[in-house]
């Protein structure tokens, strides 16, 4: 533990003066979401046709966090519950690397260097993203480039609008509160994804493996998972933007879907309603709910977005529906959300929000169970790269049987977190 601290210390001190040097250069590429304030309520990469290409460029960058937790739990008592208390978690760390390669042809990679579920560094996925065809001659499908963008990689994959607001291990700027949805959609499989984006009207469809853990020793172990997305992004005025898109996430059969479980990095309520044996690595995914669709799932998201001057609105609308192998029919999980946030101040660096989050599901336990969480937060951005941000949390769950840890489980309290991000 000792020396994962003074790894995630020694990684934030060297990001830190890569900033720093940074303000020096210009660190700006094409078709590229700014990982700083400039992010924020930006969705897949803008399409520009305009070129800045010269030789290639190296963008390095990056992000650190830290929370201070003050959370108690509780449930009915049939399991003993760990106890907890307030303090500091374990800094988190992102390493970015953004590479123009080409004209039109840039490549993304990031390492987590530091994460609750894992102390070591380890890389979560990059890919390849292709805006132009000049590499195979100039001029090569221009018409369709124009509006047309490719990627290809083992990276995260476009299921839904609610992963873009969502905290990335350290890359928490983009999340207006502390913790992500309780049924967190975040999956990186090998795939390619196309995109069409023209005149505010979006598509995308795109293919993976279905695997999250790649390998060629189980050749039995294969499958497909289908993506698409279509949407509407417009900025009707200088005060109002609309966007509203649907997407699909579809596999019929795969050894283990993690569509729900994917996140190694870890949730942000560190020990909430675990054991008393629990660990926070081991025990990564408190506060959040898998209702493990492990081999076949069929999931649809909606996603309202309003901004009218500095209020937003963002809505999440989910239902998924699959199966284990084992299992003889399909269970259902639905997820709604909505969050109404107010940007202030000088450029707006400052908010306050609200979300309310609930879970209803067929529980592979048998139970219907339902899951509620409220969140208020508010936040400051001291510069452009740097946001300290603080909320309250309550959650609660209800239906589960007097045998599981969750009965009559819940836990609140105030969560603080200071993110650095470039």
């Amino acid at each position: 533990m000792k020396k994962s601290i003074r790894n995630s210390v020694i990684a934030l001190l060297l990001l830190v003066g890569v900033n720093m040097n940074a303000q020096k250069n210009n660190r700006s590429i094409d078709n590229y979401r700014e990982p700083d304030k400039g992010g924020i309520n930006v969705f897949e990469a803008p399409k520009d046709t305009i070129s800045t290409f010269e030789n290639v460029k190296v963008r390095i960058g990056g992000s650190s966090t830290l929370q201070f937790q003050a959370v108690d739990h509780e449930n009915s008592g049939a399991i003993e519950l760990i106890k907890i208390g307030s303090n500091f978690n374990l800094a988190t760390a992102n390493l970015d690397l953004d590479v123009v390669l080409y004209d039109g042809i840039r490549m993304h990679l990031r390492t987590y260097l530091s994460s609750r579920h894992h102390p070591e560094p380890y890389v979560k996925g990059g890919y390849f993203q292709i805006d132009k065809l000049e590499f195979i001659k100039p001029g090569f499908m221009e018409d369709i480039m124009k509006y047309a963008t490719i990627k290809v990689g083992h990276m995260e994959n476009n299921y839904g609008d609610a992963h873009f607001r969502r905290s990335d291990n350290a890359q928490a700027i983009y999340n207006p509160f502390v913790g992500n949805l309780i049924m967190d959609a975040f999956t990186t499989e090998v795939g390619a994804e196309v995109y069409y984006q023209r005149e505010g009207f979006l598509g995308m469809v795109g293919f993976t493996n279905g695997k999250l853990n790649q390998s060629v020793d189980k050749p039995d172990t294969g499958g497909a998972s289908f993506l698409a997305k279509l949407g509407y992004d417009k900025q009707l005025d200088n005060d109002l933007r609309l966007r509203l898109t649907g997407s699909i996430y579809n596999t019929g059969k795969v050894a283990n879907s993690y569509l729900y479980g994917a996140d190694r990095a870890g949730s942000r309520y560190y020990l909430v309603l675990e054991p008393s044996t629990a660990t926070t690595a081991g025990n990564f995914r408190s506060g959040r709910y898998d209702p493990r669709l492990s081999n076949q799932i069929t999931a649809i998201m909606i996603n309202p977005f309003v901004k009218y001057k500095g209020l937003e609105f963002f809505g999440t609308f989910e239902t998924a529906k699959g199966k284990g192998a084992a299992e003889p029919e399909k269970r259902v999980a639905k997820q709604y959300a909505g969050e109404l946030i107010y940007r202030f101040g000088n450029t707006e660096n400052f908010y306050v929000g609200g979300r309310y989050n609930k879970v209803d599901s067929e529980d592979i336990s048998g139970s219907d169970v339902d899951i509620s969480r409220f969140q208020l937060a508010a936040g400051w951005f001291m510069t452009r790269n740097i946001l300290l941000k603080a909320e309250y949390v309550n959650q609660k769950h209800d239906g589960y049987n007097v045998g599981s840890i969750f009965n009559e489980g819940k836990f609140n309290g105030l969560m603080a977190e200071a993110i650095i991000s470039f």
